[in-house]
């Protein structure tokens, strides 16, 4: 009775994770992709018109999995940004881009400094387009 339970128990846990198969499926053999967080510092008051500008220049640029602007609870003045890209390749090529490169002059009045600075290499995950 008690194998019975824990196989039961095993496939009710198994089973909300059916729907997602960019955690299923097995990591593919290609090239890395890249991923990097880090930490921006915004002069003081100025972390939501920084947001605006970032995220504004990241509608469409070409390998980018995921690009997410995010406000530090516990920093009035600290933004977090997490990329995932298909290649380390890609998101150095984006530095090139017009739009990437207006938003980096419009920004650089708006940053104070800059904290952590994370480079990973994303294996997949819900919500990561492409992996």
């Amino acid at each position: 009775m008690q194998a019975k339970r824990r196989t039961l128990v095993a496939a009710m846990a198994v089973v909300p994770l059916a729907g997602c198969q960019s955690i299923l499926s097995p990591v593919k053999e290609q090239k890395p992709m890249y991923g990097l967080i880090g930490k921006i510092k915004t002069t003081p008051g100025q972390r939501d018109a920084l947001a605006a500008i970032l995220l504004k220049a990241t509608a469409a640029m070409p390998g980018c999995l995921s690009y997410i602007v995010a406000a530090d609870p516990n920093d009035a003045d600290a933004l977090w940004i997490t990329e995932a890209w298909d290649s380390a390749e890609s998101h150095k090529a984006s530095l090139g881009l017009p739009a990437v490169k207006e938003a980096l002059v419009a920004g650089r009045p708006l940053i104070a400094g800059f904290g952590e600075r994370f480079e990973t290499v994303p294996l997949g995950g819900a919500g990561l387009l492409g992996a």
